[in-house]
């Protein structure tokens, strides 16, 4: 038998730009209630993007909300039905300034299951040619590119902990050892 909770209410209690939040009172499989609060979120896309000489571009940027400096593939916040596809080809061209001509996608990481809604997709891109940064004025990243292997040993020895890019890293150097990407 699946597991499951049913929903029986549900309050917003905040909406902001990018995220709503709700209070939703559930039934549980045994009969019993519950209170869950939950971040409503439309979700992301992120791109792994691997050169000619097994490097990936990544970015490092000041994140507030955890104090300080990141090292993360690009990737970006989806709007209202967006294609999350369309969304990684569009962040991998302002924050990195490339466009790529092979892709492959790489399934979807859900960071905070316990109150988030927010899925980020994630893709593999190679087959990778220049066309210039475009930020948005409020984003300031550093881009840099990295051997593969080196940032495996960065996720191994937790210098790169953004969940992302510790799953799109770690799934790029798989298939890659198989070769299948």
């Amino acid at each position: 038998m699946a597991h499951f909770e049913k929903q029986l209410t549900s309050n917003e209690v905040f909406k902001g730009r990018v995220f709503r939040v709700t209070v939703d009172d559930v039934e549980l499989e045994n009969g019993n209630t519950s209170v869950r609060e939950i971040v409503h979120h439309h979700g992301g896309a992120g791109i792994i993007a691997l050169n000619d000489k097994d490097e990936i571009t990544l970015v490092r940027q000041f994140r507030y909300a955890v104090g300080g400096e990141l090292i993360e593939i690009p990737a970006g916040k989806l709007e209202q039905d967006e294609d999350p596809f369309e969304a990684a080809k569009r962040e991998l061209g302002e924050e990195a300034g490339l466009i790529a001509h092979t892709f492959r996608p790489l399934g979807a990481s859900v960071p905070t299951c316990g109150y988030d809604t927010e899925r980020i997709y994630l893709y593999a891109a190679k087959d990778l040619e220049p066309t210039g940064q475009h930020l948005d004025p409020d984003e300031f990243v550093t881009v840099f590119t990295m051997p593969l292997e080196e940032a495996v040993e960065k996720v191994l020895s937790g210098e790169i902990v953004d969940g992302k890019t510790v799953q799109a890293i770690l799934l790029v150097n798989e298939l890659r050892r198989r070769g299948e990407f």
